[in-house]
């Protein structure tokens, strides 16, 4: 069976899931169960990063020792998985001393031995929000164009890697292909980041400032910096270096990522790999961010939108399909509430829903036809249609990550069955034919929706058997 191993990024756990990051896993979430519905072996990883000063501080500000934060917030981040109804395979944890800590001490341990490590002093600009040293060029203002803060000016001895001994080879990776950023204007940054990297990156933080991370081995005044450790997650959570995992299923196929990390996961990460002379990724996938009514999501202005208080008002299926259908996979997408309830009542309860009810009360009505309804019988008409739904636009979409596209395409069918009911007037009088189509419909759209709304995909084809069933949609 072909494997197909997959992974979010690592959220950080310095505050609580918002809806950023529930838009990764989501898009994260369907990839892998499309790719489980074509019969692959699929290993779909994500976690929590949790160590670094961001951490640090904000435990501090809370009044309580940093593991004890973090066992809170990682907590969350699980609840999070089961609200959206995420098929993840594992949730690896940076904090985990049994299965983190060790690849962590193992990939430095051959970099060291490759003489890829060098210590010496350093002075530069850091921005803790990114958890970086950043330059003055990628200053906006004076401040870091993400987190618009001015960075802190640091001098420290840390430990650096010999960036410079695997850009180029890496460089000639994604202009070929072997390395697929997706989409196309990132592979573009990443191929400009490469020609302006430093020939040395900092790997360590001094203990004396920060104590909250992976003590460096072999050196006691020093732990990892936070972005080297955390990116160890895609192959410590395989069981690095001799795992059965490991072996199986690296290299990714793809990680999933923001393009504020970018630069971490298209650039560095590769280079690490390449020093341990391990393959790389093949795909890097890139989605932009969400903003709430124009505005970046920001604890300052009040305007940061909880997934959880959103899934408990609408509904899981809901907030899956407004941040799959509204977002655009490549770019920033824009949330409002007013949006997302325009969405819900017009697609959701008056689209599929309706649909949903109007053919069922048709079938009970129709003394011919008795549950369990037989999704099998259809005419030419319908079967080709749904046979190019499937063949054609969904698989198509869903296999280059156009997930509006591929819920336009689904969402074309059922408007359709629509048209065709109003067309063929079955309520009118007996057409168990007609019926029959529509049953058969239903079916087919349940089966295209299983990646994207599993809960709903379920429900449908759960009430064809049963031929009844609760309203999917209540309109809000």
């Amino acid at each position: 069976m072909q494997t197909y191993y997959l992974t979010s990024s690592l959220p950080y756990t310095n505050a609580n899931p918002h809806i950023g990051f529930a838009l990764e896993i989501v898009q994260a979430d369907v990839i892998a169960r499309w790719h489980r519905q074509k019969g692959e072996d699929v290993f779909f990883l994500t976690g929590t990063d949790e160590h670094g000063i961001k951490v640090a501080r904000t435990a501090a500000e809370a009044g309580v020792p940093p593991q004890e934060f973090t066992d809170h917030i990682s907590s969350r981040f699980r609840e999070l998985m089961r609200a959206l109804r995420i098929s993840n395979d594992d949730f690896i944890r940076t904090t985990d001393q049994e299965r983190h800590w060790p690849a962590v001490r193992e990939v430095w341990k051959k970099l060291q031995e490759n003489m890829d490590l060098e210590k010496k002093a350093y002075e530069g600009l850091y921005c803790s929000g990114c958890e970086a040293f950043i330059t003055e060029k990628e200053l906006v203002e004076g401040k870091c164009s993400i987190h618009k803060k001015e960075p802190e000016k640091i001098a420290e001895e840390n430990w650096f890697f010999h960036l410079h001994k695997y850009t180029f080879p890496l460089k000639e990776k994604i202009e070929k292909g072997e390395l697929q950023i997706v989409p196309e204007t990132k592979k573009k940054e990443v191929l400009q980041f490469i020609e302006s990297e430093p020939i040395l990156i900092s790997v360590s933080r001094p203990k004396e400032k920060l104590q909250w991370g992976i003590p460096v081995p072999g050196d006691d005044t020093q732990v990892v910096y936070v972005w080297l450790e955390a990116l160890v997650n895609y192959i410590s959570a395989l069981g690095y270096p001799d795992g059965q995992k490991f072996k199986k299923y690296w290299p990714a196929n793809i990680h999933i990522i923001g393009k504020d990390i970018l630069r971490f996961h298209a650039v560095i990460w590769p280079a690490i790999l390449r020093a341990l002379k391990i393959d790389l990724p093949k795909t890097i996938f890139v989605h932009g961010f969400i903003t709430v009514e124009g505005q970046k999501m920001s604890k300052s202005l009040g305007n940061v939108v909880d997934p959880f208080a959103l899934v408990e008002k609408y509904g899981t299926d809901a907030v899956r399909y407004y941040l799959l259908r509204e977002i655009p996979p490549f770019e920033d997408g824009d949330f409002t509430e007013e949006k997302f309830k325009e969405r819900y009542n017009s697609d959701l309860a008056n689209g599929l829903g309706n649909l949903v009810s109007r053919v069922l009360s048709l079938a009970q009505r129709n003394n011919s036809l008795k549950p369990p309804y037989s999704l099998k019988g259809a005419d030419q008409e319908f079967t080709k249609f749904f046979r190019e739904r499937k063949n054609h636009f969904v698989e198509d979409y869903l296999d280059n990550f156009r997930f509006s596209e591929a819920l336009e395409a689904i969402w074309y069918a059922i408007s359709w069955c629509d048209k065709y009911i109003e067309y063929e007037k079955p309520w009118a009088s007996p057409k168990p034919e007609v019926i029959g189509n529509l049953l058969f419909a239903l079916g087919e759209i349940a089966n295209l929706l299983k990646p994207f709304l599993p809960e709903t995909s379920e429900k449908i084809l759960k009430q064809l058997q049963e031929g009844k069933g609760e309203s999917l949609f209540p309109r809000k």
